[in-house]
């Protein structure tokens, strides 16, 4: 897994001329209707529907994307991918990786609270993303590998230890949904500071770092309510046709 450099900086280029800012303006439409309807649990939607709901034609669809499975793909690891960008412009500058590392799973524990969508992506893909390339898994790797270099963390294999973060953090984002009642922020530091200790951190350690103030997300609510978009039964369980 190629591990991203921790940078404030957003490197990613706007596109040079009309047309291809037009392929872009596309694209992003059938991957929002497919992000859409994946946190509605409706994986079995035709091609026809999602350029539809894209509002844009059935051949601009075979134009970026050659199967619905490639789409549903993108719009997860791109939703993924712009909270990771989140991420990193949040805590890039936090030069401990085992601070950034903790930073970034309560940072995250909370956005996934705050927007439902992403939430559902995540419950329906977590199997498939824990080891992904793309998304938050890539800066996860980074940061843990970073802090068993530096002897922060002492768990040896930095796979194992993103497997285990990973793992936690989907059952964390389920209950959170599940139990919309629970204190968010408090459960996502419980969580994240027995990851801390589960990685090799003493608990007075994992204690001082979840202690630490995070910057104000409140702004990145999809709306003021925690959970509006319902996410259809069983949409864990089921992948894409």
């Amino acid at each position: 897994m190629d591990l991203p450099e921790r940078s404030v900086a957003d490197s990613a280029k706007p596109p040079v001329n009309r047309l291809e800012r037009r392929k872009l303006r596309t694209r992003n439409a059938l991957v929002r209707a497919a992000q859409g309807f994946i946190a509605q649990g409706k994986l079995g939607v035709p091609i026809l529907e999602i350029t539809q709901a894209a509002d844009v034609g059935m051949g601009s669809f075979y134009n970026h994307f050659s199967t619905k499975e490639e789409l549903f793909e993108a719009a997860v690891t791109d939703a993924l991918d712009d909270l990771g960008a989140i991420l990193d412009s949040l805590t890039g500058s936090i030069s401990d990786p085992a601070e950034a590392f903790a930073a970034n799973y309560r940072l995250s524990g909370r956005l996934f609270r705050y927007r439902p969508q992403e939430a559902a992506l995540l419950l329906a893909h977590g199997d498939s993303l824990i080891l992904s390339n793309r998304g938050l898994s890539p800066r996860a790797l980074r940061d843990i590998t970073a802090a068993i270099g530096q002897k922060r963390f002492t768990i040896a294999d930095p796979e194992l230890g993103l497997a285990i973060a990973g793992g936690m953090f989907v059952g964390l984002v389920t209950l959170l949904r599940e139990r919309p009642e629970r204190d968010t922020e408090a459960t996502v530091d419980l969580v994240t500071e027995r990851l801390l200790r589960t990685l090799g951190m003493t608990p007075k350690q994992a204690e001082i770092i979840c202690r630490k103030p995070l910057p104000d997300i409140s702004s990145l609510r999809d709306s003021p309510n925690d959970w509006p978009v319902p996410m259809a039964p069983g949409v864990v369980a089921h992948k894409p046709d």
